[in-house]
């Protein structure tokens, strides 16, 4: 059979099976080299990544009066830190049907850029990567003066409906130690707040969102993303490398995405002394309990609106009237003021809550779920290969014992339930209160399941390598499944 009389079919069936960043290239090769046969050209556009500046005008010039082709762009992402931003923006926004969409946003990036590329939603986007490195090698305060910030970038994308978006990346370069030596000015910032971020996280766009990367050198982002029940209910991986996060910080982290299983902390200070290995006995405690914790926090909300739901009177406290001066009798100087012009104390007024009487708050238990953290990676620079093996030694024996912490709660839970307290799980995170997300205990499965003793004998995975490709990772890491999610190894 000849070539040409292949089916289109078959030849896309072919390409499927080509590496992504050669299939321009193998396409053009094919339609070139057997000109007649009916190889199927919308695989040149379906990925296009640009690495110089003057290729997105080329191919804004090519895509401009083209119809067809701008639907069939599905990956498109700009690789250079110097590109014309006004002619992407034109580029963008005949692009209407991307899935993927990737920019290294440079210096020649204004906020109003962005603001333009994502003023209206986009659909059909299954994955956004963000990555900026706005420093310069002169001095330059015209964002500053300027007031103007990427803030606008995370609100923007706050207002999209909700749509799937299972994969975003936010990354901000930390700078090159040649230019953070030889420089001594400050270098641009990218975002002045961080309350943004809370917006973005809380909004109906990122219900779905299940890999968050968030990188911001030397922030304490933590609590703007852990404070709030009902920010990213899907997550399963987190990257925050470089950021400023500590233990308690990672504590919190864990305490609110109960289904967590990947958490990648390169260069942060998780431990206050990374290279004690007795700091790590502490961590590995952290990553079993963090569960308790949850329960614990759900069943003080749980028992506040049991007594606020069996109240019937609420009193305010009334402050006694302030004391009056007492005058005393004689001859008063000229100079005493008559009138007072400071304001009267006012009386505070907490609410007192009065249950009435023969009223009994039901009191509910919470069972904490079995950890589901599959791994956990950080990384610090005076962190030794020699010293790694001890370190997860120490890290797994701390594990153990917050296992054992969590196998002594449940025991106990176990005995009140058998005496008749009332149990229950959570099921959902809900933003109302009371007993939603919540679900009653019916048997024992709940106090011992196999999958508390598979989670005993199985720790999570602990990777020491950093983000670098070529150390030494272990197998199951999770640099290894964020590498697959972002096609990337920063």
């Amino acid at each position: 059979m000849q070539l040409d009389g292949l089916p289109a079919e078959l030849y896309s069936a072919i390409i499927s099976h080509l590496p992504a960043d050669s299939v321009q290239q193998d396409v053009l090769a094919l339609t070139r080299a057997i000109p007649r046969s009916p190889v199927p050209i919308h695989h040149l556009f379906e990925r296009i990544h640009l690495k110089h500046a003057q290729q997105i005008v080329q191919l804004y010039r090519r895509l401009r009066n083209a119809t067809n082709e701008r639907n069939w762009v599905k990956d498109f992402g700009i690789v250079t830190w110097t590109v014309d931003a006004d002619v992407l923006v034109n580029l963008l926004g005949i692009l209407p049907r991307i899935s993927s969409l990737l920019l290294f946003v440079g210096p020649n990036f204004a906020p109003e850029h962005l603001e333009e590329i994502f003023h209206g939603p986009r659909e059909d986007l299954r994955s956004l990567s963000l990555r900026f490195c706005p420093y310069v090698k002169q001095a330059t305060y015209f964002q500053f003066l300027k007031g103007s910030y990427f803030d606008t970038t995370l609100t923007a994308l706050s207002r999209w409906p909700s749509y799937k978006l299972p994969t975003l990346s936010i990354v901000q370069d930390p700078p090159e130690p040649l230019i953070s030596s030889a420089k001594h000015f400050a270098q641009p910032l990218v975002f002045f707040q961080l309350e943004p971020i809370s917006v973005l996280l809380r909004s109906e766009y990122t219900n779905s969102l299940t890999h968050l990367r968030l990188r911001i050198p030397g922030r304490q982002v933590s609590r703007f993303i852990s404070s709030f029940s009902l920010s990213v209910p899907a997550l399963r991986l987190l990257d925050l490398s470089t950021c400023n996060i500590i233990a308690s910080d990672m504590e919190e982290i864990l305490t609110r995405f109960h289904d967590l299983q990947h958490l990648i902390l390169d260069g942060c200070n998780v431990a206050r002394d990374q290279s004690q290995v007795t700091e790590w006995n502490n961590i590995g405690k952290i990553c079993a309990t963090a569960t308790v914790k949850r329960a614990k926090a759900r069943e003080k909300e749980l028992k506040t609106w049991l007594q606020h739901n069996a109240a019937t009177v609420t009193v305010p406290a009334v402050m006694p009237p302030p004391a009056t001066r007492r005058i005393r009798p004689g001859r008063r100087g000229l100079a005493t003021a008559t009138i007072s012009l400071r304001e009267e104390p006012t009386a505070s007024e907490p609410d007192i809550i009065h249950v009435p009487a023969g009223i009994v708050i039901p009191r509910v238990r919470i069972i904490p779920s079995p950890p589901a953290l599959l791994s956990l990676c950080t990384s610090a620079p005076f962190i030794t290969n020699v010293q790694h093996q001890t370190i997860r030694e120490e890290f797994e024996k701390g594990w153990d014992e917050g296992f054992a912490q969590l196998a002594a709660v449940k025991s106990r839970l176990h005995g009140s339930w058998k005496n008749g307290m009332r149990m229950m799980r959570i099921t959902a995170d809900v933003s109302g209160s009371g007993y939603d997300g919540l679900e009653a205990i019916e048997g024992e499965n709940a106090f011992y399941s196999k999958q508390d003793d598979s989670t005993r004998l199985t720790p999570p995975v602990l990777c020491l390598a950093g983000s670098d490709a070529s150390g030494k990772h272990v197998e199951g890491c999770g640099h290894n499944v964020a590498w697959n999610v972002w096609n990337d190894t920063i």
